[in-house]
């Protein structure tokens, strides 16, 4: 099962830190007045190869649980303490222009206990960081400025450019990283790969247990190899990271399985949702929407352009989005008015999209969707993934491509008009005889595309249908005084099983819109 921790989601908002080092050979910044050495380990030969081999070769020994050095210090470093410690501004690799972005390090603690390996890749030789107390600052944790030098780190952040305390880009945590994005605002999450997630079972973990960072051509990009290790698990990965603007990272991902594994998450997304228009109940919060996602978009391999608003359910519920070489899919924040969230501390309407795109042939499969109940926004409880259909074995290997989009808005849109929004109710509307208690009413609102050219009279039709219960007066309008169309219904239910619904606006023979899905819950709805 599934949970982002409070304090790692707070801590990944809030901090504006990291650590780098060494004790052998020495790196040199041309900014001399540095009070800060930075020294390296030995020149060792590095290629994805040679990663890729070695990523192999570690499959076919047995897992070893990831070092906890200096335990009972490390776990004094609690969330606070951790927004203490800093790493030294002077002190970040690359500052003084010699690579495209400046990297602080993230330095150990009680929510990242277990230190990760990065080292600084160059003309095909890699040396190591090497961590020393004196690249930080410990404020009231001073108490964690004796560990020795052989601490190692936690993760690390790359920054706008060495006058700034802004990052665009982070990886801290299992196989998590996340990205900024085109509007500058943390949200989203993405993981190197899930196992079992989602299952009665406990779900695994692998993690990024090195890194290699390199410094390539264009000076807007850096390229970040990792090696990723788990109990059923290995892989070699190669991310190019790309700030225009927008971030985009292209992954190369080469995986070894030690075990069978019941359900691989390829290219997993990691989100939260509390509430937004849909199910917003007063008693919960004074903000009307609370998201760092709205919905999942799916453009699938025969061209269906698909759109399903996000639940906060009852219970854990797992969508499968059967499919055959998808053109992509991603977890998007559509809603970007700062008046449906009024909160103008953490900023939801900024939060990216983050949107992926397979680079190669992906064979038969689902995106799958895991929502988990939430009652805070502090919980990750989204996943969406690509889970093949073949099984995967012990001993086998696979390889997959694709490009993360961070992004304000989904990358290739559509001509045809989108959901922006999807309101239900119990009561009833204006002119009408009150609702039987077993009926809801439905309004998903779309816009752009070639509803913008239509006038309230032309005969717009709303094709809709569900897989249980009755539906009833289905139609649709344009909403007086813009250019959206209004699509609206009745459904009477039967039982309190979940219900499946699908629509689409057309006219004519031509579709107009994209398609809705959505998955109701009377049990939820009703309480």
């Amino acid at each position: 099962m599934f949970k982002r921790s409070i304090t790692r989601r707070s801590f990944l908002t809030s901090t504006l830190l990291a650590p780098w080092l060494s004790v052998l050979d020495r790196y040199a910044l041309a900014d001399q007045k540095s009070s800060v050495d930075l020294r390296l380990g030995p020149a060792q030969p590095f290629s994805f190869d040679g990663l890729r081999q070695q990523a192999q070769q570690l499959a076919t020994q047995p897992y070893q649980s990831p070092p906890l050095p200096h335990a009972k210090v490390v776990d004094r470093i609690d969330y606070d303490a951790h927004l203490e410690i800093q790493y030294r501004p002077e002190a970040a690799l690359w500052r003084a222009g010699d690579g495209p972005y400046p990297v602080r390090f993230f330095h150990l603690g009680r929510l990242f206990p277990s230190p990760v390996k990065i080292h600084i890749v160059r003309e095909g030789e890699a040396r190591e960081a090497l961590y020393s107390s004196r690249l930080f600052t410990f404020g009231e944790a001073e108490y964690a400025a004796d560990l020795p030098d052989d601490m190692g780190f936690a993760g690390f952040r790359l920054m706008h450019a060495p006058t700034e305390e802004r990052d665009w880009l982070a990886f801290l945590g299992a196989s998590y990283f996340r990205s900024a994005g085109e509007l500058d605002q943390y949200g989203i999450s993405a993981r190197g790969i899930a196992i079992d997630t989602g299952l009665p079972t406990a779900e695994e973990f692998p993690r990024f247990s090195q890194f290699w960072l390199e410094p390539i051509a264009d000076p807007q990009a850096v390229m970040i190899y990792a090696l990723l290790d788990g109990p059923s698990v290995t892989g070699a990965y190669r991310i190019q990271a790309i700030r225009h603007g927008r971030v985009i990272m292209e992954v190369e991902a080469a995986l070894f399985f030690r075990k069978d594994v019941q359900r691989l998450g390829v290219a997993p997304l990691t989100s939260m949702y509390w509430f937004s228009e849909s199910n917003h109940q007063p008693s919960w919060d004074w903000r009307p929407e609370v998201h760092d996602s709205d919905g999942l978009a799916l453009w699938t391999g025969a061209g269906e352009r698909i759109w399903r608003p996000i639940n906060n359910p009852p219970f854990l519920q797992t969508s499968a989005f059967v499919d055959r070489d998808p053109k992509g899919f991603g977890l998007a924040q559509r809603d970007r008015n700062f008046e449906n969230y009024q909160d103008d501390r953490v900023f939801y309407e900024r939060r990216p999209t983050l949107w992926v795109e397979p680079l190669d042939p992906w064979g038969e499969g689902s995106v799958q969707l895991i929502e988990i109940p939430t009652d805070y926004e502090a919980n990750d409880n989204l996943v969406a993934c690509w889970v093949p259909r073949e099984p995967v074995r012990a001993g086998t290997s696979r390889t997959f491509k694709y490009r993360l989009h961070w992004v304000a808005d989904e990358p290739y849109s559509p001509p045809r008009s989108r959901v922006i929004a999807t309101r239900l109710s119990w009561r009833s509307i204006p002119k009408t005889t009150p609702r039987p208690a077993h009926r809801i009413w439905f309004a998903i609102d779309f816009a752009g595309g070639p509803l913008e050219q239509l006038d309230q009279k032309a005969p717009v039709q709303l094709m809709v249908s569900s897989t249980r219960g009755s539906l009833r007066s289905p139609g649709a309008f344009q909403v007086a005084g813009t250019r959206r169309w209004r699509a609206d219904f009745e459904i009477e239910l039967e039982g309190g099983e979940p219900i499946d619904l699908r629509a689409y606006l057309r006219l004519g023979d031509q579709a107009l819109s994209e398609t809705w899905l959505y998955q109701f819950i009377p049990r939820a709805s009703a309480s």
